[in-house]
């Protein structure tokens, strides 16, 4: 959605290893904000972005208006959601409405560019999971789409890589280092990271440890891998982060 940083530009870099062409999108997509006040803040950098995607190998950029995307006369196709946008608790039930925008948009961006190939960044690790179960769904309609997982890149003081870090004050930005540091302690249950989280002065939407592939609650005695997930609020920025756990 643009005001691109080091971890987009890992995504084109990771690409461009494995296709010849890489297209980037770049649209502040409208429908996945439940509040508006956050879609006006949503920063927007195009011409440095554009900088950004010729810098890291870019082929292409596609930066549509509205209208291209959600024409007024003719009705986008929606999706239906997977379990993994509606059963959670997370992402889904902070922000209601959310994943409908993010899979309408990305579904409609896969329509118009006809891309062999897709990569998404494992910080938005439920939102992955959604477009990974999405194309899986629909696999004919996209003719054997590839997707690929970029990991998260983080600051050097371990604070994951966000367009929202734009609008951190400096004081903030230190609070803002209590994401890395409750996934650090993820290995010591949900309380624990809950209350580092409180130490550091954030408001927390959630910090839980999940199944990593259906994010439903662990199961005792499984050996699947799990994820610690946290949402948190430092004023008005939004910041979310995940894990191994």
């Amino acid at each position: 959605m643009g005001a691109l940083h080091a971890g987009h530009r890992s995504l084109i870099e990771a690409m461009r290893r494995e296709c010849d062409d890489v297209v980037v999108t770049v649209f502040v997509n409208p429908t996945q904000f439940d509040d508006p006040s956050d879609l006006e803040r949503y920063p927007r950098t195009l011409e440095q972005d554009l900088e950004a995607c010729a810098n890291a190998g870019a082929t292409a950029v596609f930066a549509p208006d509205r209208d291209t995307v959600y024409p007024p006369d003719e009705t986008v196709w929606m999706p239906p959601l997977p379990p993994v946008a509606t059963r959670p608790g997370l992402e889904d039930a902070c922000r209601p409405g959310h994943f409908d925008g993010v899979c309408m948009v990305v579904a409609r961006l896969f329509d118009l560019i006809r891309p062999s190939h897709a990569i998404f960044g494992e910080k938005d690790w439920q939102q992955m999971l959604v477009l990974e179960a999405m194309v899986a769904e629909h696999v004919d309609r996209w003719n054997g789409l590839r997707l690929l997982r970029g990991p998260t890149v983080r600051e050097a003081d371990g604070l994951a890589m966000s367009s929202r870090n734009t609008r951190l004050a400096a004081a903030d930005r230190k609070r803002a280092l209590g994401l890395s540091r409750a996934l650090a302690k993820a290995g010591e249950g949900e309380a624990v990271m809950r209350a580092v989280l409180d130490e550091h002065g954030l408001e927390t939407e959630y910090a839980v440890i999940r199944d990593a592939r259906t994010l439903e609650p662990v199961d005792p005695g499984s050996d699947a891998p799990a994820r610690a997930l946290i949402a948190t609020r430092l004023d008005e920025v939004r910041l979310i982060d995940n894990a191994p756990a």
